[in-house]
């Protein structure tokens, strides 16, 4: 899915993701690497750096992860200039993004009971910083 889903956001689009632990939100951004020509292995959670900057022969991929931050500490970070960079933009727990990101595709992801399968739903409405948007 993926791997489709690149083509959707070239050449600059936000992709905006929501879940829980281990709901499938890196895997999905590795699919995204690879339809942009990125080794999907290269593709790890930025939980700890925060961003990741991926170049391909078919673009560009920056891949955010705010697990670690609350809304205040994201809304510190300028992420609004970064967001706005010529690339694919990957937000995974972009409910902590302090701003709305207008045009961005929102999607959540839920595993399925009984943990066999995941569930990809899009949202018209995430919620950012304790607000509808």
């Amino acid at each position: 899915m993926g791997e489709s889903l690149a083509a959707e956001l070239l050449p600059d689009r936000i992709l905006l993701l929501s879940g829980d632990l281990a709901a499938g939100k890196t895997v999905l951004a590795q699919g995204i690497a690879a339809g942009l020509g990125i080794d999907p292995s290269e593709v790890q959670s930025p939980t700890y750096t925060l961003v990741r900057e991926h170049t391909g022969p078919h673009g560009r991929l920056l891949h955010l992860d705010l697990y670690r931050l609350d809304t205040r500490e994201a809304a510190a970070l300028g992420l609004e200039e970064l967001l706005s960079a010529p690339a694919v933009k990957v937000v995974e727990w972009a409910e902590r993004l302090p701003f709305a990101a207008p045009g961005a595709l929102a999607l959540r992801l839920d595993r399925t009971p009984g943990g066999e399968g995941r569930e990809i739903v899009e949202t018209e409405h995430v919620l950012i910083a304790d607000r509808r948007v």
